[in-house]
């Protein structure tokens, strides 16, 4: 591929310099944030904050963060419809949601400085509901003991990105949005490396770009595209995670997969698109084809001694709370999405493979439309169903991965200095399972103290700051443009190996899992990883998707072999990981966390087993 692959612009037809084609742009920043959602913003804020020069790197646009799927809420213990709610509360809610394999210092950071952070974001100009006092309304949410989640209708995501984004515009930050970056770049110079920058592109014209920093933060959110149904957009392929990698940090849990209880099941073209939980929170229950509201029949016993277990005692909840045991549709996420599953694989699933989630004969369409009016228009306009008099058709869907790059829990940093990770991309605060409405709350609490940590990282490296090495610049150059001159004589088309290695982890490494199923999955994507070595990429680097999937596969490949192989070693059930071979959840195993490293050769994975951190004994009390 030549370094000038055109010299016209492709929509205007003006002639292009070489330079405008061919060229690098340099740019240098104290702080580089990789990743325009909740948490890239609130990290950006704080270091500008702090006094840092920061820039933000987007591959999209500002302000489609896929923070804007999360719609119900975030969950703080504000109090202020349940007074005996506090942050103990909420870490123990939140551990035993993560079936104990959280890290216990990010759980109990987070429980203690989310409602300040809710309270922050308020000032900043968000517009939250209310109660009749005044005060911020708040909803129920699976696998919290109290409602406790603050919200904005069905589209709190929104408005905390509206708010951050508009934060982040005056306070100064630069920002580069449609930009990839495609690997992160060291100073090996020392005794061991540092972060000195990354290197990328621009989406539109394919000119590449050094940025130089002391401090990067990933928050490039989570691996969904792997995967062939999910609520994740197209920029979800697990880029944070693999450049971690290949920068020599540290992945935790990423056997915990979240697949969503309730995603649009028809018709086929929205299929897996988010029904958030606000939906069950508000009063929606489950049913199956039979009409028979199945979830009494999976309560398990970890949330027996909470869960109504009859349709009155549930009813009754809903009506008054007054009993606090909560419905069963109201059980963790993981739970829900099991037992949806399982009434499919009984034959008593819906017309297209799901089942019937109901609010139209609990709640009045007013109310319908004033709690959730983003999932009646959806309904309405995706599928022609009628929310407010008709049952939605749901199933589950590869939603969140709990795991991600491992972090100190107080600043973010990973075991590579300068590198810090927020966010999805993230590892530790969720254990096996994430409640809902716990992830806007890490994007802000965790979002913080990653900027506060960077800016203070970059200020003490002003008079030592790393350098960047030509060759690593050259390297990735020729990686960046290999797939426009494959090796060999047969070539591959990266749509197809995308399509191939989404149906390998929707068929092999999907909601229930088996030995023989996760090692065949290990096999194909061996395969694929040969495969994506003879990509072929046609036309030039100007508006070429085909150009920008070659890229992301390198990604995906890397965290799917990542999910499977965890996947196959750990030995038990436990939160989003459901071994069929393996049912219960162990104590051998409830003691230990899987951290993902690159190998030797550096093209694949290797896991090392770790003992859980040390919980301190007035933590262990709160929790047991």
């Amino acid at each position: 591929m030549p370094e000038l692959p055109g010299t016209r612009h492709p929509m205007t037809g003006n002639e292009m310099s070489p330079d405008a084609v061919g060229g690098m742009e340099h740019h240098d920043f104290d702080v580089l944030v990789i990743g325009a959602g909740g948490s890239g913003l609130r990290a950006a804020i704080a270091a500008q904050e702090a006094g840092a020069r920061v820039a933000v790197v987007c591959k999209s646009l500002l302000g489609k963060a896929h923070t804007v799927m999360a719609e119900g809420g975030i969950a703080a213990s504000l109090g202020n419809l349940w007074p005996e709610d506090n942050w103990q509360v909420h870490f123990r809610d939140t551990m035993r949601g993560g079936k104990m394999l959280n890290h216990w210092r990010m759980a109990q950071l987070h429980a203690q400085e989310v409602p300040e952070r809710v309270l922050e974001l308020e000032d900043w100009g968000a517009l939250f509901d209310r109660t009749s006092e005044g005060l911020i309304s708040q909803r129920d949410f699976g696998g919290h003991r109290y409602a406790r989640l603050a919200h904005v209708g069905d589209r709190t995501g929104l408005e905390m990105i509206r708010t951050l984004q508009q934060r982040a515009v005056a306070l100064g930050i630069e920002v580069f949005m449609e930009c990839t970056v495609t690997e992160l770049l060291l100073d090996r110079t020392g005794e061991t490396p540092r972060i000195s920058g990354a290197f990328g592109y621009w989406r539109e014209t394919g000119r590449f770009m050094q940025l130089e920093a002391p401090s990067v933060i990933l928050a490039t959110g989570g691996i969904g595209r792997a995967f062939k149904v999910t609520t994740n957009s197209w920029e979800y392929t697990g880029d944070g995670h693999a450049l971690a990698l290949r920068a020599g940090a540290s992945l935790v849990n990423m056997e915990f997969v979240q697949f969503h209880p309730t995603g649009m099941v028809w018709p086929p073209s929205v299929k897996g698109l988010l029904v958030t939980e606000s939906v069950r929170g508000d009063g929606g229950v489950l049913r199956n084809s039979e009409g028979k509201r199945f979830m009494f029949d999976y309560i398990t016993d970890y949330f027996k001694d909470e869960t109504a277990d009859s349709e009155d005692e549930a009813d009754r909840w809903y009506d008054d709370k007054i009993n606090n045991r909560r419905p069963p549709e109201l059980l963790p996420r993981d739970e829900v999405a099991r037992a949806i599953n399982s009434e499919v694989k009984a034959g008593r699933g819906s017309e297209h493979g799901g089942v019937f989630l109901d609010i139209a004969t609990r709640r009045t369409p007013e109310f319908i439309m004033r709690r959730l009016p983003s999932m009646y228009h959806q309904f309405k306009e995706l599928a022609d169903v009628d929310i407010t008099k008709q049952s939605m058709e749901i199933g589950p869907t590869c939603h969140y991965v709990m795991g991600g790059i491992e972090v100190d829990p107080d600043t973010e940093m990973s075991k590579v200095a300068g590198l810090y990770s927020v966010g999805e991309c993230s590892g530790g605060m969720h254990g096996s399972n994430r409640l809902g409405g716990n992830s806007l709350g890490d994007l802000l609490v965790f979002g913080k103290r990653a900027g506060d940590a960077a800016a203070a990282h970059a200020d003490a490296m002003a008079t030592d700051r790393p350098k960047v090495d030509p060759a690593d610049v050259s390297s990735a150059k020729q990686v960046a443009l290999a797939p426009f001159e494959p090796t060999g004589e047969h070539t591959e088309n990266p749509y197809t190996i995308q399509a191939d290695l989404q149906q390998v982890m929707n068929d092999l490494v999907g909601i229930i899992r088996t030995a023989d199923e996760l090692e065949r999955s290990l096999v194909e994507i061996e395969k694929l990883k040969q495969r994506a070595q003879h990509l072929l990429v046609t036309g030039n680097r100007q508006y070429n998707p085909g150009w920008h999937l070659a890229l992301d596969l390198r990604n995906m490949l890397l965290v799917s072999e990542s999910v499977a192989k965890a996947a196959l070693t750990r030995q038990e059930s436990r939160g989003g990981h459901t071994r069929d071979d393996f049912p219960l959840p162990d104590d051998v195993w409830a003691q230990k966390n899987l951290i993902v490293g690159l190998d030797a050769t550096g093209n694949g994975i290797e896991l090392t087993e770790k003992p859980l951190p040390e919980m301190p004994d007035e933590l262990k009390k709160l929790v047991e």
